[in-house]
């Protein structure tokens, strides 16, 4: 048995994800690759096959060194294991068993070859970019977070919406009401900003993206601005909804009255294996079932 080791990310809940992590799990140790799980996952796995005591737990802290994380789900088991990846730096290979699945690299039909090119290091490792959220109240930082896809500023429950001021680079550019705003990256231009109305980013752009949601005012065009650029949104003193902080759905924070959120790029980003060069447009295409088949181009 070699040193490597690769952890298998998956959703305990699912059979389709325990079924292949299990069988992924079996391959690795064939080749002498030590498989990781998440120590509560573990039990799951070894009730699903036989012959796979050596199947290591991970908890936080872990000294041993993991060289790639392999996800079985959609964008949202990507989501919790890029929590991983800010722990241990490894890069995320992402098995689709989701819907759309824009951050996976591949099919579970594809799971046999991707195992066999992850064993070979046959991968390229993508950056994307990340975002840095902080929050103040009075001037003092209250809260600090990060996110893959966004940072949403949401009103609470159905009452009325939060007042808000937005500001770039500690200009402000208009208030307004809102039921929520939406501090994205460009991989997350397809998540919650696709469905707010926001544009497309090519994932490999240097950019961030601010999407007003269901705001009433005659200003509330999405805005695309540097990658070194400050965005903020301030709720105002008299705001009569609650607000929340959401980040990529997963990590919560309750924003007082008067608090400002500021989104800037984070050091670190996330890093993804990538085994196709294939351009972001045929994904893009695929993904959408868009309608470019049996379109008569002219003749060269």
């Amino acid at each position: 048995m070699s040193d490597r080791r690769f952890l298998l990310a998956f959703h305990p809940g699912r059979e389709e994800a325990v079924t292949t992590a299990a069988s992924i799990a079996a391959r690795l140790l064939q080749a002498g690759v030590i498989p990781v799980v998440l120590g509560e996952d573990r039990d799951v796995l070894l009730a699903s096959r036989d012959g796979l005591d050596a199947v290591e737990p991970h908890h936080p802290g872990d000294e041993h060194e993991v060289e790639l994380i392999m996800t079985l789900g959609g964008d949202g088991t990507i989501l919790r294991a890029a929590e991983l990846q800010r722990e241990i730096g490894a890069p995320l290979l992402g098995i689709n068993l989701g819907h759309v699945g824009f951050l996976a690299e591949a099919e579970v039909a594809e799971t046999a070859e991707v195992v066999e090119r992850a064993l070979l290091r046959d991968y390229e490792v993508e950056q994307r970019l990340t975002l840095r959220v902080r929050v103040f109240d009075d001037g003092e930082l209250v809260h600090e977070t990060w996110a893959v896809n966004e940072a949403a500023i949401e009103k609470v429950g159905a009452g009325r919406m939060i007042s808000t001021l937005l500001e770039i680079d500690g200009r402000p550019i208009s208030s307004f009401g809102t039921d929520a705003v939406l501090l994205a990256t460009p991989t997350g231009s397809t998540a919650y900003s696709f469905s707010a109305g926001g544009p497309i980013i090519w994932p490999t752009a240097e950019v961030l993206l601010l999407v007003p949601l269901g705001a009433h005012a005659l200003f509330t065009r999405p805005l695309v601005v540097a990658p070194t650029s400050t965005l903020a949104v301030t709720i105002a003193e008299d705001s009569t909804s609650a607000a929340m902080l959401w980040c990529d759905s997963r990590r919560s924070f309750p924003l007082p009255q008067g608090s400002r959120i500021e989104a800037t790029r984070d050091a670190r980003p996330l890093r993804l294996a990538r085994l196709s060069r294939a351009p972001f447009a045929d994904r893009l295409v695929a993904k959408f079932h868009l309608p470019v088949e049996g379109f008569r181009r002219p003749r060269p």
